[in-house]
């Protein structure tokens, strides 16, 4: 059997750890936050931002009506953008 490098086990481990949390943490993040389509400003959604784009940060115009942000949960429909607009739980097609 060959000698293990302590140095190595470390980096292992923490790696180890890291991505357990990560697995743990993901269920409780996705419950505290919801899509709320049309309150991104251009270039900060979140992802997808309809036909023609691909993901996170490629919406064009502010609050673009298919383009989504992560929100606190329960707060999306209460948003007020400074166009009048608001939030929207659902794709609000342009």
């Amino acid at each position: 059997m060959k000698n293990l490098n302590p140095s190595k086990l470390v980096i292992a481990g923490a790696i180890a750890a890291a991505i357990s949390s990560f697995a743990v943490a993901t269920p409780a993040f996705a419950a505290d936050v919801e899509k709320c389509y049309g309150v991104a400003l251009a270039g900060e959604n979140d992802c997808k931002a309809g036909a023609g784009t691909s993901c996170q940060g490629t919406s064009t115009v502010d609050f673009q009506a298919n383009a989504w942000k992560n929100v606190p949960a329960g707060t999306c429909e209460s948003i007020e953008n400074t166009d009048g607009t608001m939030g929207s739980l659902t794709d609000m097609k342009m």
